[in-house]
């Protein structure tokens, strides 16, 4: 008898174990954080502390998110040969876009459930229609299909979705995370 071959999405066999330990790291950050709002009293999510609590949370996100785009900008900066003058500039370029490939995917896991925190922390604090949330808001529905596509990204299927959806975002959150 033939037996059937399991096809994975991600068939790296090392990277599919890096997405799975950043998957479970990522669901106890999310369920530790949730457990703990969820034991605040219901005075305390509108106190300064409990505000600061959660942007220091987004904080974090902005940092990871940081790692998870220097590899759009190592990309760009090998497609558009900028560093085509320098050698050592050159080698240093590529190897830093091999780190930064191998750390994209678990990275942005991690990050997803760090901005997931930040949104929970900033819905229950009190949302306004100010400029913040609504960059806030808009940033996160340009984020939402952004794991998607990165998904059909592995089986080649997203017509470059990823990479617009992905800018789009990285826009969107840079207008929320520095105005």
């Amino acid at each position: 008898m033939q037996q059937m071959i399991k096809k994975h999405w991600i068939q790296n066999k090392k990277e599919r174990k890096w997405v799975y330990a950043a998957l479970g790291f990522a669901a106890a950050i999310v369920f530790i954080g949730l457990w703990r709002i969820a034991h605040i009293s219901l005075y305390a999510l509108h106190t300064l502390q409990f505000k600061s609590s959660f942007k220091n949370i987004g904080s974090l996100a902005r940092i990871v998110l940081f790692i998870v785009l220097a590899y759009y900008v190592c990309l760009f900066i090998l497609q558009k040969r900028l560093a085509e003058r320098w050698g050592f500039l050159k080698k240093w370029v590529i190897s830093m876009s091999r780190v930064a490939r191998s750390l994209h995917t678990p990275v942005a896991i991690i990050a997803m459930g760090l901005i997931i925190l930040h949104v929970v922390g900033a819905f229950l604090y009190g949302f306004r229609f100010d400029f913040n949330n609504l960059s806030g808001l808009l940033a996160l529905f340009a984020l939402l299909p952004v794991p998607v596509s990165g998904l059909f990204r592995y089986r080649r299927l997203d017509r470059k979705w990823h990479l617009r959806l992905g800018l789009a975002f990285a826009v969107l959150f840079l207008i929320h995370a520095f105005l």
